[in-house]
């Protein structure tokens, strides 16, 4: 007798909450930097949340921007389970409408720790020259879909009927759970499936099998694997994944690689990662980059290893080289001048 999988348990319980600033001005006033704004708390799962809006940024390193937070407010049940919730943070027009490219959102493990959010969710002076602050009122739309964590690879050995081949290994899955989170992965099953009958085997090529295993477990969890080393590995695992996401189409997982990446932006990496993103039309990524780029000595930091980046920029904002150029006392005016 085949086993049914339920793939509704256990289940994600969530919530949306829609987090509205009056007195955009009075608040930005009246706040120092790090000083928050605690917003009454909302139920989600089996634990009481709580907002907290930084008007001028909850660090120094966020001081001309806004920062959003999440943190428990008290009452989570007790188990031995860890329990995630996937949180985001987008900014609504006055309409009530997301606004595309300001959002950010991710996976909190709040068995583990007490908070999560974005230092940097957007620029004030961007906001404040935007048409979204709407009679000095500010709105963001917080959703917070709570999920127990479970055992990936007992779902994996439920009735899988198609298998995946990949550097070596094989990877026996659900066609019906991949179709639903990738179409490219859906029409190729739906090839398949007209050439041979039964279960089919899919060979995927020029990918890590780690990687591959790492786009299963969001597919089946909607959320990345717990990465048990240290943040430079995270990283790298993010790149591959970004680049797995855009090839199958996985827009949600896709945009969790750039949030990854664009924490990790430094001297060190941003030549890389803005090539990366202009690679696979990473439009966030792509943003973070230019703006780490935008102080006249980081560029002259990343230039001073890597002449390159002059001529990604200049492809991909030359707006920005323009206002560099203006500057006649800028140490660049002879690798500028290059570029026009």
């Amino acid at each position: 007798m085949a086993t049914t999988l339920d793939f509704a348990s256990p289940g994600p319980v969530t919530r949306s909450y829609r987090l509205v600033v009056h007195h955009y001005g009075f608040m930005k006033e009246q706040c120092r930097n790090g000083q928050p704004i605690e917003f009454p708390p909302f139920k989600a799962g089996d634990c009481s949340r709580c907002i907290y809006y930084y008007p001028n940024g909850r660090s120094t390193s966020s001081a001309d921007y806004i920062s959003i937070f999440i943190a428990g407010a008290g009452g989570r049940a007790v188990t031995d389970e860890p329990v995630k919730a996937r949180v985001s943070f987008t900014l609504l027009d006055g309409a009530g409408e997301p606004v595309p490219g300001h959002s950010c959102s991710g996976v909190w493990e709040y068995s583990k720790l007490d908070w999560y959010g974005c230092d940097l969710f957007i620029h004030k002076e961007s906001l404040e020259a935007s048409e979204y602050l709407v009679d000095d009122r500010l709105t963001i739309e917080c959703v917070v879909s709570v999920e127990r964590a479970y055992d990936l690879q007992q779902r994996l050995s439920l009735d899988p009927d198609v298998t995946f081949q990949v550097g070596g290994e094989a990877f026996s899955v659900h066609r019906c759970v991949l179709a639903a989170k990738s179409p490219v992965l859906e029409a190729e099953l739906a090839r398949e499936s007209t050439l041979a009958a039964g279960a089919c085997c899919i060979h995927i090529d020029d990918m890590l099998p780690q990687v591959f295993k790492s786009v299963l477990h969001f597919v089946y969890t909607d959320s990345l694997p717990e990465m048990t080393t240290g943040p430079e590995e995270e990283s790298i695992m993010a790149e591959h994944l970004l680049v797995a996401a855009d090839r199958f189409d996985m827009q949600e997982l896709k945009l969790i690689c750039e949030e990854i990446l664009s924490s990790d932006i430094n001297v060190n990496t941003v030549t890389k990662t803005l090539g990366l993103a202009v690679q696979h039309h990473c439009h966030m990524l792509r943003d973070a980059c230019i703006e780490f780029l935008g102080d006249p000595p980081v560029l002259e930091a990343v230039m001073a290893t890597d002449h390159d980046i002059l001529e990604l920029v200049a492809k991909n904002c030359p707006m920005l080289l323009k206002e560099m150029w203006a500057y006649e006392d800028d140490p660049m005016q002879d690798e500028l001048a290059m570029c026009f």
